[in-house]
């Protein structure tokens, strides 16, 4: 999933909706002659400042991410802002008090890779911190972390291959996965994907390794 800055340039009525005319800041970031999708997640800045929730998320895995490196939480806080500025290449720097809603949820997804990434185990249900549950499942599958508690994982499939099929040969591109320690695949496998689904509120989709590293 690639986040790119873009302002709206014109918008029609059509038949079916709304037609959006953007002008992109950063084409080079979409990469569309690799990954010619049709389909686009769009966000609109709508005003609105940090939450009270979105801000309890952020102080509780700063709190995380300064114990697991020895940093004090507000030099964490610092280091993880510029951290998250490099990211998105935004140059402005931004404050917990009174950031957009829109700013809030990307440090979120920020924090929680880095998290993932460095293979830190959160003090709280990590789905429970994240404010963006595609790109959170997204990010377990790319750092092969398990989406329930954080720990070393492998890929669960939600729509099977099938009896008798090589897993390294069958295109799952278009296959629902979710990325699971070996404890919750079983439990996965025990209690069937639909009641798991349903007790720990998560569902999969779709994301191949290929498209990663192309990205």
């Amino acid at each position: 999933m690639v986040h790119i800055n873009a302002k709206i340039a014109q918008v029609y009525r059509a038949a079916e909706g709304l037609e959006i005319r953007v002008l992109v800041h950063q084409p080079d970031k979409l990469l569309l002659s690799k990954h010619p999708g049709e389909e686009l997640e769009l966000g609109l800045e709508d005003g609105r400042t940090i939450t009270p929730a979105q801000r309890r998320k952020i102080y509780a895995t700063l709190k995380d991410i300064s114990d697991h490196t020895g940093y004090t939480p507000e030099a964490a806080k610092q280091i993880m802002k510029v951290e998250h500025m490099l990211r998105t290449e935004n140059t402005e720097m931004f404050s917990l008090s009174d950031c957009s809603v829109s700013t809030a949820r990307g440090f979120i997804n920020t924090l929680m890779e880095y998290a993932l990434c460095e293979g830190i185990i959160l003090s709280g249900i990590a789905l429970e911190r994240t404010d963006d549950i595609d790109t959170y499942l997204y990010q377990c599958l790319k750092y092969k972390r398990c989406c329930i508690c954080g720990r070393d994982a492998e890929v669960h499939h939600v729509d099977a291959i099938g009896m008798g099929n090589n897993r390294l040969l069958v295109d799952d591109t278009m296959h629902r996965k979710v990325s699971l320690c070996r404890l919750h695949h079983s439990i996965a496998h025990q209690n069937g994907w639909k009641r798991f689904s349903a007790q720990y509120k998560i569902y999969g989709i779709r994301y191949t390794e290929k498209a990663e590293k192309l990205a």
